[in-house]
């Protein structure tokens, strides 16, 4: 199965494996999958380090880095997962408004390229894809 990770999946992965669940390990321990980062996620972690270094501690650059470190394969975006946006509905059932463009982005990413979203976002499954793997 090849998997796109979430950008909190993603960094907790390289420096804080205590905050994945049991189900996320299993997924990440599972020779049999193959994993993606996008650079969805790097700009997102760049953007978050760049507004609150004290915070948010890891940067851009670290997580590239580290996931060319891990042999973790780069995902390119394209035109295609742009347009996919448009297909996209989020229900209205959902606690609250889902307000992040790079969760979306990488939503349509993932459907495009028939992959599984790997997420800890309580949102996300609000999306109702097929893709969306909460963990």
């Amino acid at each position: 199965m090849k998997i796109l990770l979430d950008t909190h999946i993603l960094i907790w992965l390289h420096v804080a494996q205590k905050k994945l669940s049991q189900k996320a390990l299993e997924y990440l321990q599972n020779p049999k999958h193959d994993f993606f980062y996008s650079p969805v996620n790097i700009w997102e972690t760049q953007i978050k380090h760049s507004a609150h270094p004290e915070a948010f501690t890891i940067s851009g650059e670290d997580l590239y880095y580290l996931c060319n470190q891990a042999n973790i394969s780069c995902l390119p975006i394209k035109s295609e997962h742009a347009i996919t946006l448009k297909t996209l509905s989020y229900s209205e059932n959902a606690p609250r408004p889902h307000k992040d463009p790079f969760d979306r982005m990488l939503i349509c990413q993932a459907k495009t390229e028939n992959m599984c979203l790997l997420t800890h976002d309580s949102l996300i499954p609000y999306y109702n894809e097929p893709c969306v793997v909460p963990v």
